[in-house]
């Protein structure tokens, strides 16, 4: 009696076994599936290993600093619901709005020094944006380096499409530009949205932007500008409607106040929003001179500025400026002069009237010529030409006297 075995071997998996003789059926088709179940498992192992071993995006050595140990990499699964260790400032929940995606960590050595790098990936470069500027901390100045950067002292935050390098110095900054131009090469080209433009440089406090396409970041952006008590307004934006927010904190010698832009899609989701925030400011805020203002696509309000003026002043210098565009073809030609058009009708007559008489002289040359040199073998042949007669006399008709 045929019969086939399974078994779970420590350390081996599942083994089968036959009892069929060896060259019976039985016998033959357990070995096909045997070699079936082997390659399948192989399969499987590539492919586990091959998601296991995830590439790492640091390069393995940049100018004199080369990587020690494993790179140390974690998903989105991997993470606890507090993420700010791998961060400046930004909370968790900035985080996963914007859409975290892998953080990725490496040691290098120069010598007996130590310097340690952080990568965080994020879903595009808008999103990317959003924690950036989330992370950055006030009085960190403009770093000309990679999308966007920004440095302290101690520590440097660089913008590479949709990834972000954390560091801490521990050696000379210029020498992450060949980081940032590994980092180049695997990341989004999309570039910035343009609403990171559009913030008046004039008086801006280093580090106090912030850039928002959910309200957790739009909430952590006001709270960062000590104006939490407009949070609420999260709720109204629209942000469901495709709406992006850039806040700045100012002061000049006029005054002192946060300058919060709104985009919206179109000037008619502004219009409408428009109404919406109205009616959610605070009785306090409207005292105080707060209100919405739109231009266009735009909508922007001043918090904490102590005279209209200075508003005003805030929302001229927006770098921000609509154009209307036709795709109608304009028409440009215009009649010429009469004395040309006159011109080039007596011009283009006299050129047909010579073309004319030219080809009347050739045709009637030659016809001339040929009865004079070949007279009645080319032109008149007296066997082509046919005459009718009337028969009123006798004479034959000779065609040749009628030339």
């Amino acid at each position: 009696m045929d019969f086939a075995v399974v078994t779970l071997a420590p350390g081996r998996g599942l083994v089968f076994g036959s009892g069929t003789e060896k060259g019976s059926p039985a016998s033959n088709y357990m070995a096909r599936m045997r070699k079936v179940l082997n390659v399948v498992s192989l399969l499987l192992l590539l492919a586990w290993t091959g998601a296991a071993a995830e590439p790492s995006l640091l390069p393995d050595k940049f100018v004199n600093w080369r990587a020690v140990g494993p790179t140390k990499i974690q998903t989105i699964k991997d993470l606890r619901p507090d993420w700010t260790e791998w961060t400046s400032s930004s909370s968790g929940a900035v985080l996963r709005e914007a859409g975290l995606t892998r953080l990725e960590e490496r040691n290098y050595k120069n010598g007996s020094a130590e310097w340690s790098l952080k990568v965080i990936t994020f879903r595009d470069p808008s999103s990317a944006f959003e924690a950036y500027t989330n992370s950055l901390k006030v009085g960190m100045e403009n770093w000309s380096i990679g999308d966007a950067g920004a440095k302290s002292k101690e520590e440097g935050i660089i913008l590479v499409g949709n990834f972000i390098l954390f560091t801490h110095f521990y050696g000379n900054p210029d020498d992450l530009k060949e980081v940032v131009t590994s980092l180049r090469k695997a990341a989004d080209p999309t570039p910035l949205p343009p609403l990171k433009g559009y913030l008046p440089e004039k008086g801006l406090l280093a580090g106090t932007q912030r850039y928002a396409l959910g309200p957790e970041g739009f909430r952590a952006s006001l709270k960062a500008a000590d104006q939490a008590a407009y949070a609420d307004l999260s709720k109204i934006a629209g942000f469901e409607s495709g709406v992006e927010s850039m806040l700045g904190r100012y002061k000049t010698t006029h005054g002192e106040g946060v300058l919060l832009l709104l985009e919206y899609p179109t000037p008619q989701l502004a219009e409408q929003h428009l109404h919406h925030l109205e009616e959610a400011l605070p009785a306090e805020a409207k005292q105080a001179g707060v209100d919405v203002q739109r231009n266009a696509s735009m909508l922007s309000l001043v918090f904490g500025a102590k005279s209209k003026e200075f508003a005003q002043e805030l929302r001229k210098n927006v770098n921000y400026e609509t154009q209307v565009v036709r795709n109608e073809a304009g028409q440009t030609l215009t009649d010429p002069p009469w004395v040309v058009v006159l011109s080039k009708i007596f011009f283009l007559t006299a050129i047909f009237l010579g073309v004319a008489t030219g080809l009347g002289i050739a045709f009637g040359g030659v016809r001339v010529l040929t009865k004079r040199f070949f007279p009645g073998k080319v032109f008149d042949r007296p066997q082509d030409i046919e005459v009718l007669q009337m028969g009123l006399s006798g004479k034959k008709i000779d065609p040749s006297d009628m030339y």
